[in-house]
């Protein structure tokens, strides 16, 4: 581990020095990139420095420890089995975080949700998971920005796509594409049945201008008037946007914002992380076409996660992990999934 150790806290080192430099300013695109390492790098700088002076201090007291001295010798062992203890705590933590992780997951999150089969309960549904979402992030210290929702009745909701932007967004919510499925008394339901009903979730890191170059011949833009609840620019102005991206039929559209440029600029940016997605994920199908683990790709098109209301319990399939905590993991106490998520993923990627 030390070899892995102290060539990250050298390459630490060098970012810092990167950052320092006042000409990074004319080039946003690497500094935005150098922030993001840097802020990975930061607890893998602070754990290594405690480990290093652990281990310096252990050196020493071993040494104490052999000491022709009693006394002294009896307050190194002291110190050697605290110091000991205090390097088993800290080293599989470290060793975690000394493991190749994929640069995008410190990438900013595109997540859209759609409401699927199980008509207003799916919407429903949707709602629910847009909010365990919202407060997992906030929870991480993560901005949340609506980018566009479309409502459905009784306060659910057809589509929303949110932008997640702070460290490790993309990381901490890449796992969470898939179907997720819910069994739950409905509240329309008169007779007590149990429903079935999903939502869908994708997690696309956002694209930077480098990542996918998108010609302006290959588009069509189509302006409109927006429709529903909004302001006095609603109906009034032709403030609403679809982009199609013809080589691949990509459609979005964006009417959320006041204005057409505001607009343009929310939907740029989402087609942006849809065609990276698509590219990551052509890329990964030629990899591994034959691959059952879909841990590490996110596959969206599985059933991933059940949330079974009778039984609070939220079970996900992909590492047949069960949780009985319902009502906090849709308040946004997510962390355990998570993690045992992205332990997963990381043995998996080792073990390849």
């Amino acid at each position: 581990m030390e070899p892995k150790l102290r060539l990250a806290l050298s390459r630490a080192e060098e970012v810092a020095r990167e950052l320092a430099d006042p000409g990074l300013a004319k080039d946003p695109t690497r500094r935005s990139a150098l922030g993001r390492e840097h802020a990975r790098l930061a607890p893998i700088v602070r754990l290594g420095g405690q480990y290093l002076k652990a281990q310096r201090e252990l050196a020493e007291a071993r040494e104490l420890a052999a000491s022709d001295d009693a006394e002294l010798a009896a307050l190194a062992a002291v110190d050697q089995a605290g110091l000991e203890a205090e390097l088993a705590r800290i080293g599989p933590e470290l060793e975690e975080l000394l493991i190749p992780r994929d640069p995008l997951e410190d990438r900013n999150a595109i997540v859209e949700i759609r409401a699927g089969t199980g008509g207003d309960e799916a919407a429903l549904f949707a709602a629910d998971l847009l909010r365990m979402y919202t407060r997992f992030a906030e929870r991480h210290g993560l901005k949340v920005e609506p980018v566009s929702t479309s409502e459905a009745d009784l306060g659910g909701i057809r589509e929303a796509i949110v932008a997640v932007k702070g460290a490790d967004a993309y990381g901490l919510f890449r796992r969470e594409s898939g179907v997720h499925r819910v069994q739950r008394v409905p509240a329309t339901e008169a007779q007590g049945r149990i429903h079935t009903s999903a939502a869908t979730v994708a997690v696309l890191p956002e694209a930077e201008e480098v990542d996918v170059k998108i010609e302006p011949n290959d588009l069509r833009i189509d302006v409109y008037r927006s429709s529903g609840p909004g302001g006095q620019s609603v109906n009034t102005t032709d403030s609403a946007v679809r982009i199609t991206h013809l080589p691949t039929n990509i459609v979005v559209s964006q009417q959320d914002q006041k204005s057409q440029l505001q607009n343009k600029i929310k939907a740029m940016e989402v087609l942006r992380a849809r065609l990276l997605d698509k590219m990551i994920s052509e890329q990964e199908a030629a990899r591994s076409r034959d691959r059952k683990a879909m841990v590490g790709t996110g596959d969206r098109s599985m059933k991933i996660r059940t949330y079974n209301f009778p039984q609070s319990r939220v079970t996900d399939h992909r590492i047949n992990l069960s949780v009985h905590n319902l009502g906090e993991v849709l308040d946004g106490w997510l962390d355990d999934l998570v993690k045992a998520l992205r332990l997963a993923s990381r043995e998996e990627a080792s073990a390849a």
